[in-house]
């Protein structure tokens, strides 16, 4: 069987994911003061403005206006030719308290949050993330750090990466494609521009293994790309949820993560789901492992939970299911606890994917050994 597979990826100079390192940014500086702040930041980036809104419940005291405009800087929008300026934009904050009966339902231990939340470990790329995702944040990631070390000097933040990968038998076969868009100064020429592109980011950061001689390439293919930005599209928060996840594999519970404390279930629930799939899947339990859970506002126990791992499994899934359910914590409380979720670890989690990057809680595998135990 044959099948093809994408992921985009964009840099932290998208609107959409600006606005999602704003949220994160803000997140982070509330639970610095406060570890039990209770947020939903909801923000959007649009020419020459920046609109903070949602509903925060934190005795933290938090300079929204630094802190918004440091991130922008820190991005990359320096320049008020680029139509959008950490100095001179406007910031409008639209804050308020979080709605009581909200807080009630967490207070009580329940979720606070109706959600479906997933996670997915795959025995292929590293950190046992999908290939094509990671290759394309590996791109737009690289081309952000050249950028702003000055290697690439004439590039602008704004950009974004779609990888298309030939898949057969459910085993990555060879990347078929990669358009990567990247803004840039007036003055580079376009034939210049792609070249670089080409030869010192995306020939450079592919996997030898998935090369082949027909692999396409393209760089700007609709040609110049020098108005971008929030100046050119308008940004929100929680718009790239799938390349935030695990790319088109789909496995995606619709919700978003950036500027949610992680008493929202969406954010902690999934976290908690990677975690599980990952150990399975480094314990070598399963190729591939996609765990699932549903919640209820205000209710403690999780409504819904389900293990696939898609024909791969070394033992028996019902085992295996009854297993997990006994070693994780899948209450939303005790999941916070388990991970320490309540510190300033969002802003990181912003950019280039939720998933897959090292030092983060939900990343680590240390309950491969338990596993084993039970089910070896």
């Amino acid at each position: 069987m044959h099948n093809l597979r994408m992921a985009e990826s964009v840099c932290e100079g998208h609107p959409d994911k600006l606005a999602d390192l704003i949220a994160d940014k803000l997140l982070d500086a509330c639970l610095e003061q406060d570890p039990f702040a209770r947020t939903s930041f909801e923000v959007m980036v649009t020419t020459g403005l920046v609109i903070v809104g949602g509903e925060v419940s934190t005795d933290a005291v938090v300079d929204v206006q630094r802190i918004v405009r440091g991130t922008i800087k820190e991005v990359g929008y320096t320049e008020p030719d680029l139509g959008f300026d950490a100095d001179t934009c406007g910031v409008i904050q639209v804050l308020d308290e979080q709605s009581p009966e909200i807080a009630l339902g967490i207070s009580a231990e329940g979720a606070g949050d109706t959600a479906i939340v997933v996670g997915y470990a795959v025995n292929e790329g590293p950190e046992y993330m999908p290939w094509h995702i990671t290759v394309a944040h590996t791109i737009t990631k690289t081309v952000s750090e050249y950028r702003k070390i000055g290697r690439l000097p004439f590039l602008r933040p704004d950009g974004k990466c779609l990888v298309v990968m030939d898949y057969e038998d459910g085993k990555p076969k060879k990347i078929r494609s990669v358009y990567l868009y990247v803004q840039h100064d007036p003055d580079i020429g376009l034939k210049r521009l792609r070249e670089l592109l080409k030869e010192e980011v995306i020939l450079k950061v592919l996997p030898d293994h998935l090369l082949a001689p027909d692999t396409k390439v393209e760089v700007n293919p609709s040609g110049r790309f020098v108005f971008g930005g929030p100046a050119a599209d308008t940004g929100v928060t929680g718009r790239k949820i799938v390349s935030d996840a695990y790319g088109d594999i789909g496995y995606s519970g619709g919700s978003a993560f950036s500027g949610k404390d992680p008493t929202k279930t969406d954010r902690a629930g999934s976290y908690i789901a990677r975690y599980i799939a990952k150990n399975v899947v480094a314990a070598g339990l399963a190729d591939a492992c996609l765990v699932r859970i549903g919640y209820a506002f205000g209710v403690s126990e999780p409504v819904g939970f389900d293990v696939e791992t898609f024909g791969t499994e070394k033992v028996d899934k019902e085992k295996l299911q009854k297993v997990i359910a006994e070693l994780f914590p899948l209450r939303p409380l005790e999941i916070i606890d388990f991970l320490d979720l309540r510190r300033p670890i969002y802003s990181q989690t912003a950019v280039y994917g939720q998933f897959g990057k090292k030092g983060l809680p939900w990343e680590k595998t240390d309950m491969v050994e338990k596993l084993k135990e039970k089910l070896l």
